[in-house]
């Protein structure tokens, strides 16, 4: 039985992935590393700690010169930034949000972002009064796709993993959720819909809209 669920952030409650790829490929340029658009698909659904390093490996900078964590906090601030000017919510979060809150389900924001992004879409779009717990990867040993995030957020809430529904769209994201032993929903990015990796949730959608009452019911036997 269904008792919690937690969201994704990035790409589920927010538009924000397209922010991600235009701070990280102005910053990781700035440093020398020839990264692209195409490029970032590769990390969508990592902590930013565990990208620079994977770029750092692959494209070496001086660090003397600019280090892992400024990198990462011009990346962050370039995001911010990004969704303070133009953020607006995934279609169809509020109607979801709401479902979830009239039948008394207790939600949590479980994200590879780091905290002040999250309190920065919690506040762009107004959902703070949805959720029970946020937390970050970052305050994990690891990220996605390893489930300590989700495992973590649900000990928090107080509610065995295997009684929780992630929602997410990515697929480090979506296998972090099934090594956790949760329920599992996914929207994938609509050029990547019809990738069979995808086909390990338990439910698939092109947008959070249609999910139903029905699903929901589904989901709640399985």
């Amino acid at each position: 039985m269904i008792k919690a669920v937690i969201f994704d952030m990035d790409g589920v409650l927010i538009n924000s992935e397209p922010f991600w790829k235009i701070s990280e490929v102005e910053h990781f340029n700035s440093v020398g590393v020839p990264l692209t658009t195409e490029m970032c698909e590769t990390t969508v659904g990592m902590r930013i700690q565990e990208v620079t390093r994977r770029w750092h490996n692959k494209y070496p900078w001086d660090t003397s010169k600019k280090s892992f964590e400024k990198v990462e906090e011009e990346i962050i601030d370039g995001v911010i930034s990004l969704i303070n000017e133009s953020g607006i919510p995934i279609e169809g979060v509020y109607e979801m949000l709401e479902f979830f809150r009239s039948i008394n389900l207790p939600m949590a924001i479980a994200s590879s972002s780091d905290i002040r992004i999250i309190n920065a879409v919690i506040e762009k779009i107004n959902i703070r009064q949805y959720f029970k717990v946020t937390h970050s990867a970052e305050f994990e040993e690891y990220g996605k796709p390893h489930p300590a995030i989700y495992l973590n957020t649900a000990k928090t809430l107080g509610v065995k993993p295997e009684n929780c529904l992630a929602i997410e769209d990515s697929y480090n994201g979506l296998k972090s959720a099934k090594a956790a032993g949760m329920k599992t929903v996914v929207i994938p990015e609509k050029l990547f819909y019809d990738d069979r990796k995808f086909d390990i949730a338990d439910m698939k959608f092109h947008n959070l809209r249609e999910f139903n009452t029905e699903c929901f019911q589904k989901l709640n036997l399985q």
